[in-house]
């Protein structure tokens, strides 16, 4: 099969999108701007799959490169991976992901209706359903998110949803898959793919570059939760299972349907635990200083993953903290400055 991949330079989509090439994906049409992917994320998959490999360099806002592409291309599925992610920003500039999450979208929707292709996967989030009222969550609870980039990936859900209704309606048979998830953590266990953020934000790099030494300090956004150690806590999926979870998600596509899952171990971990696991792998003890809350921050985030495993029959290989932090540990002890420039 012939697989478009947008957002393939980036942390998760370059995983997934290795995840297909050793699954025996015929070829892979890596989409990406690269203004937050790596160009070389794309060369480590061009030299694990030679001739198997498209790069197109392209914001998925521009409707005609994306239609060109999905025209000369014909995928039999797009996995949709591509916007801005970082919630503590998406409150001072709502716009922006506004523009790159729904415009984004849209514009990959028409040329997806274009080119005739026919399933979807969607990187969606578990900031869709804001502060939940109890946990864990499962997928049909309310989603009310509470920040600027579970909004617009809301918004990215109900844009695929009609979509799919609309085509029903006209007699074709357009499904989608919608994927959840949680915090992602870990890098690939041959240490070729990694996770380069900038600015880094997630816990467990922020944590190992204090550790480094290139970070003054890991910052703990609040210690007054109402958490039993008073710091947030979060679902950590390792992104080698949350790629394998996107693949699945193409076995499970449904002709004219579109489905909703949530993707996590089913486990909460406090940022005091992973911190203090980030210090069992280092070694040594790593300096930490008590910030603010973040505005956006919900205390608790924990999935109920049942219906993945029982619906796609995806199951995480990792349920502990120990392989996401001891990977990103080994890919960061080789890579301190992230992906060559």
């Amino acid at each position: 099969m012939k697989y478009l991949v947008t957002g393939a330079a980036g942390y998760i989509g370059s995983h997934t999108a290795r995840e297909l090439l050793m699954r025996g994906a015929e070829r892979v049409v890596a989409v990406d701007s690269l203004e937050r992917g790596h160009r070389a994320a794309i060369g480590v998959l061009e030299r694990l799959a030679p001739g198997r490999v498209r790069f197109v360099e392209a914001d998925i806002r521009d409707r005609r490169t994306l239609r060109e592409t999905l025209l000369a291309e014909r995928p039999d599925v797009v996995l949709h991976f591509a916007s801005f992610a970082l919630v503590g920003e998406s409150m001072g500039h709502p716009a922006m992901y506004w523009s790159c999450s729904a415009g984004g979208t849209a514009s990959l929707l028409e040329a997806i209706q274009a080119a005739g292709t026919r399933r979807l996967v969607f990187s969606s989030t578990c900031a869709t359903y804001g502060v939940p009222d109890r946990m864990p969550i499962v997928e049909t609870m309310p989603q009310r998110p509470c920040n600027p980039y579970g909004s617009a990936k809301l918004a990215c859900e109900t844009m695929i949803r009609e979509q799919v209704e609309g085509a029903r309606r006209t007699g074709g048979d357009f499904g989608a898959v919608l994927l959840r998830y949680f915090n992602v953590a870990g890098c690939s266990a041959d240490g070729l793919l990694g996770e380069d953020h900038d600015p880094e934000t997630h816990l467990v790099p922020s944590a190992l570059q204090a550790a480094l030494g290139t970070r003054p300090a890991l910052e703990i956004f609040g210690t007054d939760y109402p958490t039993p150690d008073g710091t947030c806590i979060r679902d950590y999926v390792h992104v080698e299972d949350l790629a394998a979870a996107h693949v699945d998600a193409v076995a499970g596509l449904r002709p004219a349907e579109c489905r909703s899952f949530n993707v996590g171990i089913g486990r909460g971990f406090s940022v005091r635990e992973v911190l203090a696991e980030c210090e069992r792998v280092v070694g040594r003890p790593i300096p930490a200083k008590i910030a603010p809350r973040r505005e956006g921050d919900p205390p608790e985030l924990r999935s109920d993953p049942s219906l993945v495993m029982r619906e796609l029959g995806w199951k995480p290989r990792h349920v502990t903290l120990a392989p996401m932090v001891e990977s990103a540990w080994r890919w960061m002890q080789a890579n301190p400055a992230g992906y060559p420039r």
